[in-house]
Parts: structure tokens; C-alpha cells; sequence
């Protein structure tokens, strides 16, 4: 599949383009077995991968190789039956590269759906076919639009156990669409599948003719997913700033990064942030070649026209596009770590190549994913919670909202004692609504943590 940007004077021809997508459902619904199914069917296992399979099947006493066990890689996984940790698997047709997670389906490891999800461009949600929409299933679907996750599928699993019936398929599709609308994820495509019989995941299903759809992976192989990075306003955060002072290059000075949103062009009037010095693009270095324009998510080095101080966690911007500055973040936060996440903890907030210490001024209230209702003032988030949070930075920061921009919009914090990161943070309001930007706040105290 062919990828050209809308951009002058950038055409990438030829290109195969990538999809990341996580797969998501309840406990024994297949999701494993799915992704077996499909790294099977499309030849993307090697043989000694599936002779280590069959081994394993054989051992359980199943006749057959059980597919699940080429993504439940383990141990406790493959005693249990269950998918306990997030199994990222790499593979390609002619058409696509893929990146896919398959993500526990337990209450207790959603936390691990939100890493999976975090970067994808489609999730697929499983449903077991005899149980319709389940409380879990709701969760997930909450997760994908919380994420702000572009494309849902809805894959009916098990159908060969209902007799492929069309009107079971039907109202399913309904229920699932009409909440995952309700929570604003904009596209969904639900298909009638079986995972172990092989219907419809990569091959036409001859029980289901009267489904018209695409199978599984054509409908991964065609959703599109490149977007044009002229539609968003550039963020380049800088990661190193370069200045070798050679003999060849004593005045260099460039700083290097990749640009996580939008296009960057030589001449372009910039702002670095959070210090608002103002300069324009002299030169942009690719591969060691100049360049006149790059876009997301390319990793280049921009040179600037004036020598101005920039460091590692500034972020340059379009001067006319530029993000507002602040010291106060309210945010939608899913807590990941096992001890709990409390008001006036300090911890460190990492936001793209910027690291700053902070305090949880506020959890004002904690979702229930099961009803989205609010929980007011819980006072704390335990593992797996997701909830409101507010934070006070030591230092600004340059933050988009996390509906604007799923990169610049997202942040995490860290443990300052271990490292350990507590909680994943979503910049502004949940689900489909616009984040709303806090006011900057002055001054800290003598230690340096009551901002």
C-alpha cells in the first residue's frame, strides 16, 4: 500500500505502510486464539514456532494445535490458559507491516489493555457470541475511546457455536455500536467471526454468506491509517542538541529529535518552549542530508537561525500554532502501578523528552467504567483505577490536549524514589470532549515541591 502526504515536495511512493492495533475482550473469548489464527493463516509463522505449538497441544491432550500458544508465550500463561501479560507480535502481508498486542482480558490487568492501546490506530474488541455484550466488553470500549483509539472492530467470535446465526450476529452489532458511539469512537466495524474454525479471520467464511464484509485482515490490511501531517500543527520536541566543533563544522549547532506532529519547513517562524524565544528554521539535516521539509514522524535535526538557548526537553513549535504553557495539568490518568496513587504525592511527570518534578494537588474523582459514572473525591487511585487527577508542575510545560494530539497530549508519572512508573496521564477531559487549558501558577517553596 502506497503512502503520499499532502505536503509539498514529499512524496513517499511505494512505501508499505504500519499498522499498530491491539486486540482486547473478556476472559475466554479467543483473543489469543484470534491472533494465532492470524499469524498462522497469513504464513507468518515460522515452522519451528509451530512445531513448538503442536509439542505443547500434545502434551495438553488436544489433537489439534492450539494457536493460542503462539501469543500466550508464558509460562504461567500457558498453565492458566489465560493471557496475563501484553504479547506484541510483528508481521506482514504484501500490502501492510503490522504491529500488533494482545492484551489480557481480566479486570485486574486493564491496565495492561492501556499500554497495549495507547499507540494503536485500531483495536479489535472480541465478543463471545453466546454472551453478547458483557460488563467487560463495555470496559474495553471504554478504554478505546478514552485512548482516543481511531478504529474499533467488533469481532464476534464463536459463531460456529450458535449455528452462524445472522440475527445473533446482528443484535450484538447493535448493542456494541450504539454504547461505543455514545462514547464518541468514531468508527466501528463489527464482524462475524471463529477464530478456531478459521471463519472470516483471514479467509472468507463459507458458513456466513450472508455476511458482505471484509474478513478480518482485509479490513486490517485497507483501514486507512496514514494521515496527512499537514492537517496538525508541528511539535518537535528536542531530544540532544548537537555541536561537534570539528575542524569542518566549528559553528554547528543543531538540535535533534523527532518531530511528533505536523510538518517543519525551512524559513518557518518558531517558538522554543516553555522559554517563548522566538527564532526561524535555518536548516533541517535528514540522514545526514539537508532538507527543506519533514514531517511526523520523521527524526531529524533542525538548525535555527539564531543562537538562542535550547536543551534537551524543550519543544519547538510554529510560532502561529503554538501550544499554551503551564504549570497546573488536569488530566484523565490510568493508575498502573500496585501501590496507590494519592493527594499530595510527589512524583516526577514525564512529558515527551521533558522530565519535571510535580504534586498531586487534587484525584477529584475516580470513572466506573461498568456505568461511566464519577466517583467524587475517592482520595486516592489503586492499580488498574482510572480517574480525574490534578497536577502541579515545578516547571512549564508545553502540553496540547490529549483529544488534539494522542503524543503531545500524553504524559506519565514516575516514582521519584525507584523510577517506577505510577500512572499514564490523557491532558484535558475524557472521552470526545475538548481539554480545557489551566491557568500558569508562580513560585515553589524551599524544597522544591510545593509549587
Amino acid at each position: 500500500m502506497s503512502t503520499t502526504h499532502a505536503v509539498e515536495g514529499v512524496v513517499d511512493a511505494g512505501a508499505t505502510s504500519l499498522l499498530r492495533f491491539a486486540t482486547a475482550g473478556s476472559v475466554d473469548d479467543g483473543k489469543s486464539t484470534l491472533v494465532g489464527r492470524l499469524l498462522h493463516d497469513s504464513k507468518s509463522v515460522l515452522a519451528d514456532q509451530l512445531e513448538a505449538v503442536e509439542r505443547a497441544s500434545l502434551g495438553r491432550g488436544q489433537e489439534t494445535p492450539d494457536l493460542a500458544l503462539l501469543t500466550d508465550g508464558l509460562r504461567a500463561e500457558r498453565e492458566q490458559g489465560i493471557t496475563i501479560d501484553v504479547a506484541y507480535r510483528y508481521f506482514a502481508t504484501p500490502r501492510r507491516r503490522f504491529i500488533l498486542a494482545d492484551t489480557p482480558g481480566h479486570v485486574q490487568y486493564t491496565r495492561n489493555m492501556v499500554t497495549g492501546a495507547s499507540t494503536a490506530e485500531l483495536a479489535v474488541v472480541l465478543v463471545d457470541a453466546r454472551n453478547g455484550v458483557v460488563e467487560q466488553t463495555r470496559r474495553h470500549a471504554a478504554v478505546a475511546a478514552l485512548l482516543r483509539v481511531p478504529h474499533v472492530v467488533l469481532a464476534v467470535n464463536k459463531m460456529d457455536l450458535v449455528g452462524y446465526e445472522e440475527s445473533v450476529f446482528a443484535a450484538i452489532a447493535e448493542e456494541f455500536t450504539t454504547y461505543a458511539g455514545s462514547l464518541g469512537v468514531p468508527e466501528i466495524t463489527a464482524i462475524p467471526i471463529s477464530a478456531l474454525a478459521g471463519d472470516n479471520v483471514v479467509s472468507p467464511s463459507a458458513n456466513m454468506d450472508w455476511y458482505g464484509g471484509p474478513t478480518v485482515l482485509e479490513h486490517l490490511e485497507t483501514v486507512p491509517v496514514v494521515a496527512d501531517p499537514s492537517d496538525d500543527p508541528a511539535r518537535f520536541p528536542v531530544q540532544y542538541v548537537i555541536r561537534p566543533q570539528t575542524a569542518e563544522h566549528p559553528d554547528y549547532r543543531g538540535y535533534a529529535g523527532q518531530i511528533a506532529a505536523g510538518v517543519l519547513r525551512v524559513g518557518d517562524a518558531v517558538t522554543v518552549l516553555p522559554s517563548g524565544r522566538t527564532s526561524t528554521i535555518e536548516g533541517i539535516d535528514a540522514l545526514g542530508e539537508a532538507v527543506d521539509v519533514a514531517w511526523a514522524p520523521q527524526s531529524v535535526t533542525v538548525r535555527l537561525a539564531d543562537d538562542i538557548d535550547v536543551s534537551r526537553g524543550d519543544l519547538i513549535a510554529p510560532t502561529a500554532t503554538a501550544p499554551a504553557v503551564t504549570q497546573d495539568i488536569e488530566a484523565t490518568v490510568c493508575h498502573v502501578a500496585d501501590r496507590p496513587l494519592t493527594v499530595g504525592q510527589r512524583v516526577l511527570l514525564k512529558h515527551t523528552t521533558r522530565t519535571v518534578k510535580a504534586i498531586v494537588k487534587d484525584i477529584p474523582s475516580r470513572l466506573t467504567l461498568d456505568d461511566l459514572s464519577q466517583h467524587p473525591a475517592p482520595g486516592e487511585l489503586a492499580a488498574n483505577d482510572i480517574g480525574r487527577v490534578v497536577v502541579r508542575t515545578a516547571e512549564p510545560l508545553a502540553l496540547d490536549a490529549y483529544a488534539d494530539s494522542r503524543r503531545t497530549g500524553s504524559f506519565l508519572l514516575i516514582d521519584p524514589a525507584d523510577g517506577t512508573t505510577l500512572t499514564a496521564g490523557m491532558a484535558g477531559t475524557a472521552f470526545a470532549e475538548a481539554g480545557a487549558e489551566a491557568a500558569p501558577a508562580e513560585g515553589t517553596d524551599d524544597d522544591g515541591w510545593d509549587f
